[in-house]
């Protein structure tokens, strides 16, 4: 029996954290249909947030074609629907809801449809045996199938474009592509510095204290802060970031920079010497930067997030030797504890060179896998053709 293609695809995100839930499906969709030939319909329910990372998107607009990808304002009611309207595949993002509307139709009208679970990224080895897994709806007769990303063969993988990472490695040697980026992000004298960092990160009640370590730094250091929650708690640490982005303290420059397209996050992650990022879009665009990086994951009550820490920092640092292992994961664990990095930070920026290979290295063995999208696809398709029955 043949396998099946897909065609059309609905993906529902529902925006929680601002930017990491769209940035994924935002990136998902557009790799589908440039990648995957794939028809897809964007079901968003903030066009707002959207549009900080997707500068082109139209927030009045219900229904627009954007890069492809017909994005749709997902309100409360949704809008009449044709069995036409309805895809091969559906894709309930990140925790989020689809509809009970749209399901009993989708469910009437496309029974030989697909509905997947993308979950969120996790390094646990239970999601190993839960990946590709299906739950029986009660009162839909189609099965959800649950769709783990992740850092081995044994889940969907990482996102990843074609060529993503040659692209990104062939900017860290153009010196020339790296001071038009500046010039674009209004740093146009960024490679005069010795030391770049990216900070892009959830509330740091250590941060006065970092940023007092990176001033008192012998070489000169560009901190640039991404548009978000750390930047407004600069502001109100230095008053002078409110009415210019820009602030000078001895050897160290921060810059605010207003929130970045998809594309030029990228870039800007490439251009740094170290990488600080959070939540789940940025650590993987981080992984592909080859850069540095310290990872504040999302937090959870109670701290239980810091077990998918852990499991995270077991895998990356399997190969790495047991000093740089040390250093890499302390740094991690008190960063996320919100606790000051003292002397860690010193560290960091003396064998930064030194992590910067391992980084390549663990980059590598991850490129060994196929990336998130093609293995969804591949997914799907397969499932076409086996017998489903979920009365």
């Amino acid at each position: 029996m043949s396998v099946r293609t897909l065609k059309r695809c609905d993906v529902f995100c529902s925006v929680i954290d601002n930017f990491g839930d769209i940035g994924i499906c935002w990136r998902l969709s557009r790799q589908l249909v440039a990648e995957h030939g794939i028809s897809v319909t964007l079901w968003v329910d903030d066009l707002t947030s959207f549009q900080r990372i997707c500068p082109q998107l139209n927030i009045l607009l219900l229904m627009q074609d954007v890069d492809g990808v017909l994005v749709r304002f997902w309100q409360q009611e949704l809008p009449r629907l044709t069995a036409a309207d309805f895809p091969d595949l559906l894709i309930e993002a990140l925790a989020c809801t689809v509809p009970d509307q749209y399901l009993q139709q989708f469910a009437t009208l496309r029974p030989d449809a697909i509905w997947l679970n993308l979950e969120y990224l996790s390094a646990e080895d239970w999601v190993h045996g839960c990946h590709g897994l299906s739950s029986p709806q009660s009162g839909i007769p189609l099965a959800k199938y649950f769709f783990f990303p992740g850092f081995t063969a044994q889940t969907g993988g990482l996102l990843r474009e074609k060529n993503l990472v040659e692209n990104m490695k062939i900017f860290s040697r153009d010196l020339e592509a790296q001071q038009l980026f500046w010039q674009q992000a209004g740093v146009v004298d960024a490679m005069q510095y010795d030391l770049k960092i990216s900070l892009f990160c959830y509330q740091q009640q250590a941060i006065a204290d970092f940023i007092d370590q990176l001033q008192q730094r012998p070489e000169s250091v560009l901190l640039l802060v991404p548009e978000g929650v750390i930047a407004q708690q600069l502001r109100e640490l230095w008053p002078q970031l409110s009415t210019q982005h820009s602030a000078t303290i001895d050897n160290l420059r921060i810059d605010i920079l207003p929130f970045l397209p998809q594309q030029q996050y990228d870039y800007l992650l490439t251009a740094c010497d170290i990488n600080f990022v959070r939540g789940e879009d940025s650590v993987i665009r981080a992984h592909w930067a080859g850069k540095p990086m310290i990872w504040q994951i999302y937090r959870q009550q109670e701290l239980a997030h810091q077990v998918k820490l852990h499991a995270f920092l077991d895998k990356y640092l399997q190969a790495a030797s047991p000093a740089l292992a040390d250093l890499i994961r302390q740094l991690h664990l008190r960063w996320d504890l919100e606790q000051p990095l003292a002397d860690l930070l010193t560290l960091l920026i003396k064998n930064k060179e030194q992590i910067t290979e391992y980084q390549q290295q663990w980059q590598q063995i991850l490129m060994l896998q196929q990336d998130l999208a093609t293995n969804l696809v591949r997914f799907a398709e397969n499932k076409f053709i086996m017998p489903r029955n979920f009365s």
